[in-house]
Order: C-alpha cells, then structure tokens, then sequence
C-alpha cells in the first residue's frame, strides 16, 4: 500500500569541517530518483550559503525541517529528525540530531545513505531505535545515545513502517502491510503485466493512494538478545487498516503502562460504511490472552491517540461526539479502566484538546489547545475531575475554570510537546519562525529555545510583522484578522494586497509556518496579506467553528469581504489591486467569489477547489466530510440544506465571471479530484476569461517535491504580478 508520509521533517544547521569523515567512508551515497548524493554534499546542504536578504522559493527549499522529537526517559537529552532539501535531487534527506535539555551539545546521529526515521528512546535512556532502509527495506536499528554502535535489530519481511518499545524495554510493537485480498495478477495469473484497479465498493482510492490488496497491521515481538524476529499479527484475518488511513499515525497505537496490553485505534467495517462513517473505536488487545476488547463501543464519532496514566489505571483519549463530523470538538476524555467508566474531562470547555501529556504522579494531563488563532499548552487536573462530585450520572463541572489552566500565551503555535517529570519540550513556530524545540516551566510557562536549525537565515533574511486585527462582522461578530507586511513596510506607500482563503474548512488561521502557502514569501514580493479567522475556524469556540457546515456560500463568505473591505480603508492598501487566493476549501471560495465579489478583485488563483459540488460530491473519497458539510447528496430534493448548499455551487455563477483566474490542482489528489480546475479552466476559457492552468500529475493534495514547489510559486507570483503590479 502506498502510504502517505504526513510529517513535518527538518535538518539542521551543524557546521561540519571535513567533507569526508570517518562516519562517511561506508556511507558516501544518498540516492533518489536517480540523483546521487555524496556525504560531501549532504554536508553542504547544510551549510548552504545564504544570499538571500528575503524570503525566495528557493529559500524555503534550504530550511532544515524538524520533525519527531523525542524526550529521553531521564529528562536529559532530546533525538529529533531533520531534513535537509537538494533541489537538484528534488528529494529530502533525513538523519537524526540529540541535543542536550540545556541546548549547549549538538550531535548528528546518523548519516546512513538513506533516510532515517522514528526516533525513539529505549526505558533506560541509554540507546535509541529507528527506522532505516540502509538494509534494502525498512527496518528496525538501534545505536547508543551518543550515536555509536548502530546495528539493525530486526530482520522482518517486507517494510516497518513504525515500532514502539513496550515501558518494560523487554518487547516491541511494529505496524507492516499485509496481503488481505486478491489482486488482479492472482485472479488472472495468465496476465500478470496486466495493470487495473479493479473497484466493488467505495473507499478503492484514499487522500494519495489507490488501496491495493494490503492494509496496515500491528505486531509484537518478545526483544530477544537484543534482536526481534517476525512477531504476533494482533489483528490477523482483519481487512483494516491501523493506524488508520491515511496519515498512519503512530500516537493512534499505545503499550499499556504494564507492557501487557497494546491499545490501537480502527475503524472495523465495511469499505462502504468506513466512506460514510468517522466512526473509530479504541480496542485493547491482551498479549497475554490474545483478547481483543473494544473500550469505545457506542461512540459515534472519531475516537483516537489512547495515553496510559504512569500508573495504568487511566485512559486519555481524544473523541468526537457527532458522528460523520471530521472537525467536532476534540474532546479529551479518560477512562477508569478497572470500571470501564468515561468521563469528559473538556465538556464545560469551549475549545480543541490535543497531544495529551500525563504527569508523573497520574494528577494532571497536559495538551495543546488553540485559543484566538494560536496554538497553546494547557493543564487540566484530571485528579479533581474525578474526584468532583457526581450528579445524575454526570460530573459537577462547577468549578471547570479552576481545573483549566493555561500554560504558555504568546504569538506562537505548539505542534507538539513531551514530558518527563517536570521537564517540558515542544515544537513551537510562527508565521516568522518555521519549527524549533523549545523548553517549558509548566508551572510558569517561560520559554528557552533548546534548537537553532536555521539560525544562518534568520541572521540574514529579514522577516515581514505579522499584527492582529479584529473587524466587526456583517452579523455584528468580532473576528480575528492577521495583516502580514512586507519586510520593509512603508506605510507611505500602496500594495498590491492579497485576501488569504484559508482551507479546511475547518482549519485555524493561526501562527503556522508553511512550506507551500507561505505568508512571509508572500510579503516578500511586496504584497500586504489579509488572513481573516472567518465562520468555521476552530479556537474561538465550537458555535463559530460549526457554522460553516451547510452554510458554505453564506455568513464564512461575507466574513472574508468585511476583511477586505476593512483593509481597504487602509491608505497604504491599493484598493485597485486586489488578490484572491486560496486552496481546498479556500480555492471554493476563491470560485464562489470569483462570481459574486462585484468587481473587488483583479485577479484570482485556486488551488485543488472544489468547483461543482455536484461532480464534488460524486467523486471524492470520504463520504461522510460531504454529507456532513454539503448537507447530503445533490439527488436527495427534500433535503433543504443540501439543496441550499447545490444551488449555491460555484459553478452555478460562471456568468458573472469577469476577472483573470489561475487554477492548479494535481493528478493525484483524490480528495478534490484534478477535474474540478478542470472544469473551472474550460468554463473560463468558453466565456473568453484569461485564464491559466496548472496539473501536477504526481503530486497530490498538497505540491511537496522541490522543483515542483519552486515552479509553483514562480507561476503563483508571475500570474499575480502580471495583473496585480501594472507596469509604470
């Protein structure tokens, strides 16, 4: 099976002082799409020079990437994964790093001619498995915390695709493709150069990949002298896949805190239930008696990334309470295993919880939340909640307000944390700042950066100011608005600004740093960005956040014009080049304005949009997000809101069509199928509307190779500065 590798992975910015090392002798190549790579000019990558003053496409390409960050058990020491980006290759490179808590040793682990991945600590701290395929296929290694003594330690057919060690350090869990149907060779074996996909219920295709006759399973495997062999198939004879398609995330798979259990997230139904259904349930499998139980059952919606207490008395989990509803609120409840009882721990709060961190004496839970378009790290003290007391079956949440506790604020995004003791790391970034691990006093919230990956372009390149703004809606609402300027702001002078259309839909505006739409790349070509919070973005409450559902050409779009409007009074914004731009749910409602945004607009660009949401509907591959979302489907004609949301399809206002418009979408991207821009296009060119077009045939959802990604923006900013930067 194809899987999608939905990481963020960085390197970093280690001088290295000879070309060719001891380390290196056995290492030299790093290979990819026929592109060699010596240890010589990895190094290189790594010190690339910096010439650049702002930010450029090419520029985006030598940022190292963090990825994985692991705390070791002592509290001591931190092994993340970086990569490094060789445009001529078009391909990344990932080794590993450990730097100490304090930040003052940094070490680079692994130079393999592969990539590596998967870092984690063993119980005792002293060495650190991962993933390499420097064998021929990915397997299991192990090498000592100071980066020596690298050894591969399993030896399983085909692919590991993730691994765990069990808290007792004596086994593993890993997660490998099965076979579980036929394929087309095994029905007709006469035929084996034969190439078909060959489809009797939905979900035959997924977000990047075709699903084959493989799913994703877990094993375990007792550690034997070190080594593990082929291990124990948890879930033999299933057709399922966990972790669950298509992102595969390790945090949906857990050991129990006695290393007798392993807790895995899935969704057991059919391909045509599992298309309509966000119906996942958490199942703890007994390795001591091959028992497989469902913790979860009856819960209608998402349920994933189960966390043991230290003392494995708890479950923390995150649900969903609707079902069919991707973006509900992430709920984080906890079970008291010995009773089975649940508890919503979050009910009477009123945002996201997500990443949960249990503290050492089993009292606390920490998490990321996002609050006003940042994304911050809470406490909630689990101890009072279940000791509160209990009327008709419920908690007493009276005193909610004092079990919440918000630990860090700031402009900033945590994507991550850790804990061990009182030692706090995360990955924090801003829209000025891709990732970087940071330490956090959790009874304070001060802050020390432990990581400086690319210290050597923030020195040279200067960043545009990100300010926030709040405008009154057209219902009377306050929303969050950011305004990113251009690196050497001029407030006497006019720019071309751009209306940014977030996706998602439900998808927060927030400090994020983005490789594709990137705010400061942006700023950098002289363009002022307006970034509203509209209707459906989540951290200011579920009532804002659900609105959107049913309501797609409605309130979320006229919260986007009183941004630009807004902006417009602004003597420095040249309200006579006006931008929109957008992807996924954004590139929609770049279309449905595109025919009703009386003539505020210049110039248009739509990423991977939805268009027709007929056609929409009837192509894409998780049934449930359109039902929920659309409202049904566009053949149910008593269903009053999906009928609502058909009638206000894109496509419908192609007549009052009148302004340029670029679309881009890519082959496989099966979410929003290519034939959406294509549509657009043709509609655009039939009614005489200059207009261009871009298809990435192997790129999906998202354009993540180099050079796809440097012509994308070369294409971006050409369209935008033709019609947006007239010639003096």
């Amino acid at each position: 099976m194809k899987k999608f590798n939905f990481f963020l992975i960085i390197a970093s910015a280690v001088l290295i002082t000879s070309c060719i090392s001891k380390n290196d002798s056995d290492s030299i190549n790093k290979q990819s799409d026929n592109n060699q790579i010596t240890a010589c000019e990895m190094d290189s990558l790594e010190n690339q020079p910096i010439t650049e003053t702002k930010v450029t496409p090419e520029l985006l390409w030598k940022f190292g990437r963090i990825g994985e960050i692991k705390l070791s058990p002592d509290g001591k020491n931190i092994v993340f994964s970086l990569t490094r980006y060789s445009i001529s290759a078009n391909h990344g490179f990932t080794d590993l790093y450990s730097v100490t808590i304090d930040g003052k040793e940094l070490k680079h682990l692994t130079k393999f001619k592969g990539s590596e991945s998967n870092p984690r600590w063993t119980s005792d701290s002293k060495k650190i498995g991962f993933l390499s395929d420097e064998s021929g296929n990915s397997q299991i290694w192990e090498m000592n915390a100071d980066g020596s003594g690298q050894i591969k330690i399993s030896d399983i057919e085909g692919d590991i695709n993730s691994f765990e060690y069990s808290p007792d350090g004596n086994k593993m869990l890993y997660c490998k493709d099965v076979k579980v149907r036929n394929t087309p060779q095994d029905i007709y074996p006469d035929l084996p150069k034969s190439e078909v996909y060959i489809a009797n219920e939905l979900m035959y295709r997924h977000w990047n990949h075709w699903e084959d006759a493989n799913v994703s399973h877990i094993f375990y495997s007792e550690i034997t002298n070190g080594k593990i062999t082929n291990g124990k198939d948890i879930m033999e004879g299933e057709p399922y896949d966990s972790p669950l398609s298509p992102y595969f995330e390790s945090e949906e798979i857990s050991w129990t805190a006695n290393s007798k259990g392993i807790a895995y997230t899935c969704k057991k139904m059919t391909p045509n239930e599992y298309s309509i259904s966000t119906n996942s349930d958490i199942y703890l499998y007994n390795v001591e008696t091959n028992k497989t139980e469902n913790l979860t059952e009856g819960m209608p919606g998402y349920d994933k990334y189960p966390c043991f207490s230290p003392d494995g008395k708890l479950m923390a989990w995150q649900s969903m309470a609707t079902a069919g509803y991707e973006s509900d609120k992430q709920r984080l409840f906890v079970m008291d295993l010995s009773t089975k009882q649940k508890l919503d721990l979050t009910e009477n709060f009123d945002q996201n919880a997500s990443g949960f961190q249990w503290s050492a004496d089993n009292k606390k839970i920490y998490f990321i939340s996002g609050i006003r378009a940042t994304e911050q790290i809470y406490s909630i003290d689990v101890e009072s909640q279940l000791t509160a007391q209990i009327k008709n079956g419920k908690l007493d949440y009276s005193s909610t307000s004092l079990i919440v506790k918000q630990i860090t604020n700031g402009k900033h995004d945590y994507t991550t944390i850790s804990l061990v003791g009182d030692v706090m790391i995360g990955g924090k970034m801003s829209m000025a700042m891709a990732t970087e691990i940071y330490k956090v006093n959790v009874r304070d919230g001060k802050e020390s950066q432990i990581t400086f990956v690319n210290k050597n372009i923030y020195t040279q390149v200067k960043m545009g100011e990100s300010k926030e703004r709040w405008i009154t809606t057209t219902d009377n609402k306050k929303m969050l608005v950011w305004f990113i300027y251009p690196p050497d702001f001029d407030s006497t002078k006019k720019y071309p600004t751009l209306l940014y259309c977030q996706g998602g839909p439900q998808s927060t505006v927030s400090q994020f740093f983005s490789y594709r739409w990137n705010f400061q790349i942006m700023a950098a070509n002289e363009y002022i960005i307006v970034a509203p919070n509209r209707r459906g973005l989540p951290s200011f409450g579920q009532e804002w956040n659900a609105q959107i559902s049913g309501d797609y050409a409605g309130q979320n779009m006229k919260d986007y014009l009183s941004a630009i409007d807004n902006a417009k009074k602004e003597s420095y914004v040249d309200a006579a080049h006006l931008g929109c731009i957008g992807a996924s749910y954004g590139a929609y409602s770049v279309y449905w304005l595109a025919g009703n945004h009386n003539k505020r607009f210049k110039a248009f660009i739509a990423h991977c949009g939805m268009f027709n949401l007929e056609s929409q509907y009837a192509e894409t591959e998780e049934e449930f997000f359109t039902n929920h979302d659309l409202g049904g489907a566009f053949w149910e004609k008593n269903n009053k809101v999906a009928q609502k949301t058909y009638a206000n399809s894109p496509h419908k206002f192609v007549q009052n069509w009148d302004t340029p418009i670029m679309m881009i979408s890519s082959g496989n991207d099966f979410r929003i199928p290519y034939t959406e821009s294509m549509q657009a296009f043709n509609s655009a060119q039939l009614r005489g509307i200059p207009s261009k077009l871009l298809i990435f045939p192997n790129e999906s959802h998202f354009v993540l190779k180099p050079q796809n990604s440097i012509l994308w923006q070369r294409e971006f900013f050409g369209w935008l500065d033709k019609w947006l930067k007239p010639k003096k």
